[in-house]
């Protein structure tokens, strides 16, 4: 098929009109000479095959080139050749006609592409020219708290910076950053619009100088299936993305939340160690059994897992064969965790007789950094106390379960590796639909030592509540109470009202020893939830936001959270002083309670003062890393915050 020269010009024409604003300009620019030329070439001819009829104030043709040049520009200029014969007006008029068009055309184009460029900087859609940055790709309800824990974190730095790319509205972003969080100390925010699984935009926030990535879902744990798989794909091509950019070798901590086991599954051929993949809701499973065999664990990991308190860091010094039952006595801030080494990875409470080796690094929980300080000699040493006999026995236990989310299934799930054997599980929700109703039948086949029991009830009605005595059961766990809800303050606001009929219903029940437990998704409602007499509390969005940041600084750490949030591994318990000491009270230092944890083959981290475990201000009576030297009065009522293997 052959083309006309017309079709082949105007082809090319509009291929270069698409390069963009800079031909366009180029086009006007060029017509608009085009046209002064013609318009002087007609004016020159006039004069010269009619002389008499130039312009009586004009001296030489320069005058005339000036003249229409002035007539284009601005047409105001064309009363110039009022004094001019009319033949010579022709020129004139196409002078005026010719710029009124162009000019005008300019200007649009001008003022259009202002506009763009302005739109662009509301938009955040400049180059980001920050180095050594805190990447945040994405957007969803956690953003905030993970920007206040690296606030926290950057605090020891006199600049740092937090570049956050997500497909979010800028201003609608800086405008929730500032409002929540007002003093951002030494670190900048900076907000960008883009898809921030384009090659082209992360380069554009240049990713190439990063410190760490951190990929937040697009979507939250309660939305449908397909929802989470797209945004997993869309993680999984952020990673691809970023993998490319640095030419096929991964140098960045890439920390991302992925829903489904098959995406962590394709994460894993990367074989890459900074790329970790998270599944928040499978980490808030085992936590709540964990809280809901010790109480005060929360507040335990709240210290722990904060920038804001102390926090874990990978610690070398020459050690000298010292072993790790002398080792917390070396140290005047901080308390050793166990031991990692590129052989034989992280081993958590190696053994008092351990020896040290060159190639050890500790993990230590301290107060900062910059305060671990190995001692070649000890500075202090634990008393001789006699340990009590005392062990816990683990007993059946009922538990009751109000509304549902996909983290109960991964509750039940942990609670075989820890609960005995007839076991009860009663789950309370208002109109189950099929697949719920499914789930549970599954459920009690897959856990057969479990007695699971299902309620079509409302755990928002007082009388419900009433009617199925929730004090009569080890523990009350509260969720959601709508399968497909994602308003975290609706959930937390549900879960408020639940716990004012417990408060409600408590007062005409007699010894109530119910532990009541409730996951608050929005941090800030946290204040409200303590006055409840609620037991523990998981802050589901903080603690996820805590790991997150943390693993973004460190991500070895993850190597400890694997151990911790595993039934194999080591745990942190809180555990009742009578399994320690035989009289009440006693006045010991710090160093004394990790000797006498360490007879147990524990390590003691601190201690939860009982009269103090429903104080806020206090944080609960936790108190995490004393001094080695510190003398603490400890009762029967207190609880020594341990590392250990189990909780018996």
């Amino acid at each position: 098929m052959s083309f006309s020269l017309k079709d082949k010009l105007k082809y090319r024409f509009e291929r270069y009109l698409n390069r963009g604003g800079s031909s366009i300009f180029m086009s006007l620019f060029v017509v608009f000479m085009v046209l002064f030329v013609i318009i002087i070439s007609i004016r020159y001819l006039i004069l010269y095959f009619y002389p008499d009829l130039g312009h009586p104030d004009h001296h030489g043709f320069m005058d005339d080139i000036w003249a229409t040049w002035l007539q284009l520009t601005d047409p105001g200029n064309m009363n110039q050749d009022n004094k001019a014969p009319s033949w010579l007006k022709v020129t004139t008029i196409l002078s005026g006609v010719a710029g009124v068009i162009i000019l005008s055309m300019l200007i649009a184009f001008i003022t259009t592409t202002l506009e763009n460029v302005f739109y662009n900087f509301r938009k955040g859609r400049g180059k980001v020219i920050e180095e050594e940055h805190t990447l945040i790709l994405g957007w969803n309800e956690r953003v905030v708290d993970i920007i206040r824990e690296l606030i926290i974190a950057n605090e020891s730095e006199k600049s740092a910076s937090i570049v956050i790319l997500s497909g979010e509205d800028k201003e609608e972003m800086d405008d929730l950053i500032a409002k929540r969080l007002p003093d951002t100390k030494t670190s900048r925010i900076i907000t960008t619009t883009g898809d921030y699984a384009n090659i082209n935009e992360l380069k554009r926030v240049n990713i190439q100088a990063a410190k760490s990535v951190i990929i937040l879902a697009n979507c939250s744990e309660s939305a449908a299936l397909d929802t989470k798989v797209n945004s997993d794909v869309q993680s999984v091509k952020s990673i691809m993305g970023i993998i490319s950019i640095q030419n096929g070798k991964n140098e960045l901590p890439i920390i991302t939340e992925i829903f489904t086991e098959e995406k962590r599954q394709l994460l894993s051929f990367f074989n890459d160690e900074n790329i970790i993949a998270l599944d928040s809701w499978d980490i808030m499973g085992k936590l709540l059994v964990q809280t809901s065999l010790t109480s005060g664990l929360e507040m335990v990991y709240n210290e722990m897992l904060s920038f804001d308190g102390c926090e874990v860091y990978f610690y070398a010094a020459e050690w000298n064969q010292v072993t790790f039952g002398d080792l917390p006595f070396h140290f005047h801030d901080g308390i050793p965790l166990g031991v990692y080494n590129e052989e034989d990875s992280i081993t958590l409470r190696p053994g008092n007789d351990y020896k040290l080796k060159d190639k050890d690094q500790i993990i230590i929980l301290a107060e900062d950094d910059s305060t671990i300080n190995f001692e070649s000699a000890a500075f202090t040493s634990p008393n001789e106390i006699e340990l009590s006999t005392k062990k816990l026995v683990q007993k059946q236990k009922k538990v009751l379960i109000l509304g549902w989310h996909s983290v109960a299934e991964i509750f039940i799930r942990e609670s075989a590796d820890y609960l005995s054997k007839g076991t009860s599980f009663d789950i309370l929700f208002n109109e189950p639909d099929e697949i719920l109703v499914a789930k549970v039948e599954d459920m009690k086949s897959l856990y057969p030592d479990f007695s699971i029991e299902f309620k079509n009830a409302d755990p928002l009605k007082f009388d419900v509540l009433q009617k199925v005595n929730p004090f009569d059961y080890d523990n009350v766990i509260i969720l959601s109470q709508e399968m497909n809800e994602q308003r975290p303050d609706k959930i937390d606001s549900d879960t408020l009202i639940i716990l004012l009929w417990l408060r409600k219903i408590k007062e005409d029940v007699v010894n109530a020893n119910t532990k009541i437990i409730t996951q608050v998704l929005n941090s800030e409602n946290q204040e409200i939830i303590t006055q409840t007499d609620v037991d523990d509390f998981i802050i589901s969005n903080k603690l996820i936001t805590m790991i997150l940041a943390q693993l973004s600084e460190e991500p070895l750490i993850k190597l400890l959270y694997d151990d911790l949030f595993s039934e194999d591994g080591s745990e942190i318990y809180v555990k009742p002083a009578n399994l320690y000491f035989n009289t009440f009270p006693q006045k010991v230092s710090f160093a004394d309670l990790i000797g006498i944890a360490g007879k147990r083959d524990e390590i003691c981290l601190g201690i939860r003062k009982g009269d103090l475990r429903k104080d806020a201000g206090s944080n609960f009576g936790v108190k995490l890393n004393l001094k080695k030297t510190q003398k603490i009065e400890i009762y029967e009522n207190d609880f020594l915050v341990v590392l250990s293997e189990d909780e018996l």
